[in-house]
């Protein structure tokens, strides 16, 4: 038996290579909150708060690959983010729907894929799921 046990995902980290550009999108577009990195730090690194999970977003010379890897932020209402979005100007990928959740996506300016999910009832494996061969 561990003598541990793993509790949630603490943080995500995401490549970008436009400091501002990203503040924009991030700070302003997405409307996530800042705060300071640790002051141990001899790199850029750009910090947001999602409620006790970590966005941090790592300065580079180069983006990432662009591919569908991403990470996904909650939302209390799909439709009106969608909205939002779209009034923003911010292009939407819609998703298939999948059991007893709204999502969809967007990118930030280097190309890093977000989903935007609301659940309308709590994911059910038993009966939502499917484990493949």
């Amino acid at each position: 038996m561990k003598a541990f046990r793993f509790t949630h995902i603490d943080h995500c980290s995401v490549l970008i290579t436009d400091v501002e550009k990203a503040r924009q999108f991030y700070g302003g577009t997405l409307g996530l909150t800042e705060i300071a990195p640790p002051r141990e730090f001899d790199f850029v690194a750009v910090w947001y708060d999602l409620g006790g999970t970590y966005l941090h977003l790592l300065l580079k010379p180069h983006p990432d690959t662009i591919s569908p890897r991403h990470f996904c932020l909650h939302v209390t209402d799909a439709r009106a983010a969608r909205e939002h979005y779209r009034a923003l100007g911010v292009p939407i990928d819609e998703t298939v729907k999948i059991a007893a959740a709204d999502r969809f996506f967007v990118r930030d300016p280097d190309g890093n894929r977000i989903e935007v999910l609301q659940w309308d009832r709590p994911y059910a494996p038993a009966t939502d799921g499917r484990f493949s061969a």
